[in-house]
């Protein structure tokens, strides 16, 4: 019997190996086509086909006269990916984002303020009629949206059968945007605290690479139910900012002590934010549990950890360190911190005493008497 054939468009980064694993231990015969600029680890076994996925006609030449049983495209243009694919393929496993969704990068232009919480995969354009005025955010986020909705058009004229995957903030090894380093390094270095804006209390769904990986693959295992359907990809736990900087502490064997602040007075602590605002960035993911049967490989509080001892014996290079906005400039992260505690200090000590919210309800010691505040 003919082997079945996958093209894994990417490959090279956190989710690709998990991917092409999976994909190889279905039985399916693995090519990988990404630009060539680096390899990860492990995958050596399978072919490469090195071409630009953002651009049409490298990717004309590459698939020139091939054809594939299942593709999954993690990288590139994915309008031009999908374009190229038509007639090659059976089913079309793609990955989008949750910037689609309106207000993802520019919260206060929507009313109610932000995202919906819980966002279900039906709401990407929620709110996006009121945003008249077309800004460098509004207009990414529309990008996006309408090559969803290109790819969707041609399953539906029958090019393939297509299904979409939304990332959110993916973690794990060899990822280009090392988030968990801002913590990490801090530990490394003996620091002690670390700012947190708003008191860490905003939650940005996130996904580890191996559980993302698991997401497209559930997919392939039931393309039927996978086929024209849109699905947000997530860990099932998910944890506030300041969460995330104490499971990541801890894993790198430390400590750090928050320090709350206004997301606008906060300077250095607002590069732990994925994104320039405090709004939060929380899916509902459970479509694919529940359509496609996915199961969690690895919760989120073990993957997270294994991707910070990770770190610790692999520190981000130049590159993958100079890309986070976190300048680790500790002089004036406590020259904040300070100047910040002074200006609070006066406006604290006038606070009247904290009161204490009473049970609303009564609570008699004895039967048909008021209880100790006469209810």
């Amino acid at each position: 019997m003919e082997a079945k054939t996958a093209l894994l468009v990417g490959g090279s980064g956190p989710t690709g190996p998990h991917v092409a694993a999976g994909l190889a231990e279905r039985g399916y015969a693995v090519t990988l086509l990404h630009r060539g600029t680096h390899e990860a680890p492990g995958l050596d076994d399978y072919e490469h086909v090195h071409a630009d996925p953002h651009f049409r006609e490298p990717l004309d030449e590459a698939l020139a006269g091939r054809s594939f049983d299942v593709v999954v495209a993690t990288y590139g243009r994915l309008r031009l990916v999908a374009d190229a694919l038509v007639g090659r393929c059976g089913d079309l496993v793609a990955v989008s984002g949750l910037p689609v969704y309106a207000g993802y990068h520019e919260p206060g232009r929507l009313q109610p303020h932000g995202m919906p919480v819980l966002a279900r995969e039906e709401m990407a354009d929620v709110g996006r009629a009121e945003l008249v005025e077309e800004t460098t955010g509004e207009g990414f986020a529309r990008k996006v949206r309408a090559t969803e909705q290109h790819v969707m058009a041609l399953h539906a004229e029958g090019a393939f059968r297509a299904s979409l995957f939304r990332y959110p903030t993916i973690y794990g090894p060899r990822q280009v945007y090392p988030r968990e380093w801002s913590v990490v390094r801090r530990v490394r270095d003996g620091r002690d605290r670390i700012i947190v804006p708003d008191a860490g209390l905003t939650i940005t769904t996130r996904c580890a690479a191996v559980n993302a990986a698991a997401h497209l693959l559930a997919a392939v295992d039931r393309p039927e139910a996978a086929a024209g359907e849109v699905f947000n990809v997530g860990d099932r736990d998910q944890f506030t900012v300041r969460q995330w900087v104490e499971v990541c502490a801890a894993a790198a064997g430390g400590s750090l002590q928050p320090v709350s602040m206004p997301f606008e007075l906060a300077g250095p602590g607002r590069g732990l934010f994925p994104i320039s605002h405090d709004a939060h960035l929380l899916v509902n993911i459970h479509k694919a549990a529940d359509r496609l049967g996915y199961v969690e490989p690895v919760p989120a509080a073990q993957a997270l950890a294994e991707t910070v001892r990770w770190y610790l014996d692999n520190p981000p290079d130049e590159g993958a360190a100079g890309n986070l906005v976190d300048p680790f400039d500790y002089a004036e992260e406590d020259r904040v911190v300070e100047a910040y505690r002074r200006a609070t200090a006066g406006l604290l000590a006038e606070q009247p005493p904290t009161v204490v919210a009473a049970h609303p309800y009564a609570h008699p010691k004895v039967a048909g008497r008021s209880d100790h505040r006469d209810r």
